[in-house]
């Protein structure tokens, strides 16, 4: 399949790290901290965290964490369709394609549940056909949204005069949680809100998407995934994620045998992306250290945020997509410009 636009939505609220900490320490929720815990919020709000801003479907972090679970699941059916139908309207002004062109929609997230799911709601606001394919992927993780780009990419084989839309949708505040667990603090220094939508062609000119391969490794599962503590959604963080992610990305390139190309990663964290570094040496990543500067880790979008950049900045490829996280689980993809008959 070949890329013909990708685009983005982020909400209006945004705060600085600062902005964050002042906000977090005025809040009725920092009283009920040890203070333990709030000095390792105070550590990575106030210093180098490589984040310098977020952005949030909220704007009351005491009405956040004082929400139960369905008021924050009502936040995330409220928010997440109306980021990712912005996201899908930006990417189809970009390809010159109307709502009615569009075959099928793939749709990833983690953050809130839906039945029907997003697309649905999303097929709605856009305008889209009613015999549309539509598509949702949950539970991926932060991770998705390359799994997401291989069942459009399946779609599209067989139907190759298809137009298929692919949406990474998160509302990462939805499932803020709040307790002493030093991963449970980190999540939240280090997560926001966002979307991306690509629009995909099985024929004509663009990037062709190939060469898609994952790993799992489930005895690592307990080390990053979504917990249910009360009915709420509780990230479950290991401090030795970043060394899983830069191990399993470093096996995943190595396997695929592609040259060193131009890697683009999920924006998992300051020492995710170091990690990647010291593993993948060749590449600079300078992409996804830029989202996750402007944005910080929005889990599934975050690694179609760096190829946006990386195509707005005219690079030309060929480039190789991973992206990782919940299971603990890790994929690939690579994309070169190809003209498909």
């Amino acid at each position: 399949m070949l890329l013909q636009s990708i685009a983005h939505a982020l909400p209006q609220a945004s705060l600085t790290q600062e902005d964050t900490l002042r906000v977090f320490r005025g809040s009725r929720p920092w009283g009920s901290l040890r203070q333990r815990s709030r000095d390792i919020v105070e550590r990575v709000l106030g210093g180098e965290s490589g984040i310098e801003k977020r952005h949030f479907c909220f704007s009351d972090p005491d009405r956040l964490f004082a929400s139960d679970p369905g008021e924050l699941n009502r936040n995330y059916e409220a928010a997440a369709p109306a980021l990712a139908a912005a996201a899908l309207a930006n990417a189809m002004a970009r390809a010159g394609v109307k709502p009615a062109e569009i075959d099928a929609l793939f749709l990833c997230s983690c953050t809130g549940y839906l039945c029907p799911g997003p697309s649905s709601y999303v097929a709605e606001i856009a305008g889209l056909r009613t015999d549309a394919v539509l598509h949702d992927l949950v539970g991926l993780g932060c991770g998705a949204a390359i799994p997401a780009m291989r069942a459009a990419s399946h779609f599209l084989a067989a139907e190759p005069g298809a137009t298929a839309a692919v949406i990474a949708v998160e509302v990462c505040s939805a499932a803020f949680f709040l307790n002493d667990d030093p991963g449970v603090l980190v999540s939240l220094c280090l997560f926001g809100d966002g979307a991306s939508a690509s629009i995909w062609k099985g024929r004509g000119k663009g990037l062709k998407a190939s060469g898609f391969r994952s790993v799992h490794h489930p005895e690592h599962r307990e080390r990053i995934r979504f917990v249910n503590s009360g009915g709420k959604l509780c990230n479950q963080l290991h401090r030795s994620v970043p060394g899983l992610a830069a191990q399993a990305v470093c096996g995943l390139h190595a396997s695929s045998g592609a040259d060193p190309g131009y890697v683009i990663a999920h924006s998992g964290g300051r020492d995710v992306i170091s990690a990647l570094r010291e593993a993948l040496p060749h590449a600079p990543l300078e992409e996804t250290s830029s989202v996750l500067r402007d944005c910080g880790n929005m889990s599934s979008p975050s690694v179609l945020f760096s190829l946006e950049r990386a195509v707005e900045a005219g690079a030309t490829g060929p480039f190789w997509l991973t992206a990782f996280g919940a299971g603990f689980s890790a994929h690939s993809c690579r994309l070169d410009w190809a003209c498909a008959v």
